[in-house]
């Protein structure tokens, strides 16, 4: 009789090198090229938006690998260190609203969704929870989390919904592909 053993488990430093060199890659395709660094639409886009021909803004979802697995256990504080924002984060990058919810989207996917707290036992997350991974690690600051709120908030308005989506996060009839396509609709409407 043979016993069978597992494969060995791939290196959390791999795992993590993965995660980074995929955000890069997203992020490298998202830059937008502009006369001046306070412009934020390129020529292109401002005429044709002046010439109401401007596409609707739809931006194919970012590749992205499955975290290290010791990143999305230990508590969040360790993610504001600054030796794992360097290596593992978005260590002064400038990340605009639309992209970090997108990443907030991705963030939940791949740690899993929980309600009522911002992270479970497992490291799965809220929508405030996969935030603040994200905030913890660089990618957006105070300013860009307030704006990506709002996103979130202006689309639950549009559906006559009031409360925070915090909260609506935490209804007990809400489901894990409610959040990711609310989510996703605040990234669409974010990019107009």
């Amino acid at each position: 009789m043979s016993v069978a053993t597992a494969p060995a488990a791939p290196s959390l430093e791999l795992s993590a090198d993965l995660l980074v060199a995929e955000i890069e890659h997203y992020l490298a395709a998202q830059t937008r090229t502009t006369a001046h660094p306070l412009v934020t639409k390129t020529t292109a886009e401002l005429i044709a938006e002046a010439l109401g021909t401007a596409p609707a803004a739809t931006a194919p979802a970012p590749a992205f690998t499955e975290p290290p697995r010791l990143l999305r256990l230990l508590p969040d504080w360790v993610l504001s260190v600054p030796l794992v924002r360097q290596l593992h984060g978005g260590y002064g990058r400038t990340v605009f609203p639309a992209e970090h919810l997108e990443l907030t989207a991705l963030v939940i996917e791949l740690y899993g969704w929980t309600q009522r707290q911002h992270r479970s036992r497992s490291g799965r997350r809220c929508i405030l929870g996969a935030q603040a991974v994200l905030y913890r690690l660089g990618y957006g600051d105070d300013a860009t989390v307030a704006a990506a709120a709002g996103h979130l908030q202006a689309v639950l308005a549009a559906r006559g919904i009031r409360q925070p989506y915090h909260q609506w996060n935490d209804a007990p009839d809400r489901s894990r592909d409610q959040v990711l396509a609310l989510v996703r609709e605040a990234a669409k409407e974010a990019r107009r």
